[in-house]
């Protein structure tokens, strides 16, 4: 049976200074695990605009349906400047409120959630309060829960952080995610493991990735821990490398493939993605293998 995916969340153009690509953190995920082979829908909101227009079209083109992609008539499609240091790292300035920030849990979108292997999602889309209500709707539904810990100030909490991780399965950070987050909640230990097991153990989840950059990615799952040290690349900007990241990790993990293979994929996947420029370059499987064996 063909594995099924829906993301919930922000969908978007990332407009940078001499150009604009489209993305949105879920709408990267779903992308690529598309390209990966796995049937991907994602449940989000455009503006009645001509920029939202281009991205359903984009959407469609790139093989994940639109279907639970809603069109608002008062908010505009999203939209977020982004600045890249002279090492290519972005930093981002986030337009509200738009379109994203008022996705209804509709009956259509129920079912997809309910039909779905997977839901994942991600704290962004919490900074209103339309679209958290819908996520916390949309969770009960949930067959297994992956959270994207996407931390982009001001928009989050500590406590949204922790009624997330509470309802997760599966959480993702990247390193100074799981640091503040662990901090947040009291942690006094130092190295990243002890503070990804502190997670584990006060969220109740068994599985946990952080991510650390050129330097790799860690993997609890199901209490045995699995490490990628990274791949050495010169990066054109790392915007949408984590998504990918996560879409390669997850299109391993949910059809069956050993975690240690998983997360090597995945790490070359990511440093593929920031080899290249935006988030969504095309990326064969072929390349992937090509480049891992190199």
């Amino acid at each position: 049976m063909a594995t099924k995916i829906v993301c919930f969340g922000e969908v978007l153009f990332d407009v940078f200074p001499t150009h604009k690509k489209i993305g949105g953190a879920p709408l990267n995920v779903a992308l690529r695990m598309a390209s990966l082979g796995i049937d991907a829908q994602i449940i989000s909101r455009i503006g009645q605009d001509e920029i939202g227009k281009e991205l359903l079209t984009f959407v469609n083109e790139n093989g994940v349906s639109t279907d639970s992609i809603q069109v608002d008539t008062t908010f505009p499609t999203g939209e977020v400047l982004v600045q890249l240091d002279d090492k290519g790292s972005a930093s981002y300035t986030i337009n509200y409120p738009v379109a994203w920030d008022k996705i209804e849990a509709s009956s259509e979108a129920k079912n997809v959630v309910t039909t779905a292997d997977a839901l994942i999602f991600g704290s962004l889309v919490c900074r209103d309060t339309t679209s958290y209500q819908s996520l916390v709707t949309l969770l009960d539904s949930a067959q297994y829960k992956i959270f994207d810990v996407n931390l982009r100030a001001p928009f989050y909490t500590k406590e949204l952080l922790l009624d997330l991780m509470n309802k997760a399965d599966f959480i993702k950070f990247n390193d100074d995610e799981l640091y503040e987050i662990s901090a947040y909640l009291g942690s006094p230990l130092h190295s990243l493991e002890q503070n990804i097991q502190f997670i584990s153990e006060k969220t109740n989840t068994k599985h946990i990735c952080v991510t650390k950059g050129s330097h790799g990615a860690v993997l609890l799952y199901n209490n045995q821990l699995f490490y990628n040290s990274g791949y050495k690349i010169k990066v054109a900007d790392t915007v949408g490398a984590g998504d990918s990241f996560l879409a390669g990790l997850l299109t391993k993990l949910l059809t069956g493939v050993a975690p240690q293979n998983a997360i090597n994929f995945a790490c070359a996947l990511g440093a593929l993605v920031a080899q290249n420029e935006g988030a969504n370059p095309k990326i064969s499987t072929q390349a992937i293998a090509d480049f891992m064996q190199a």
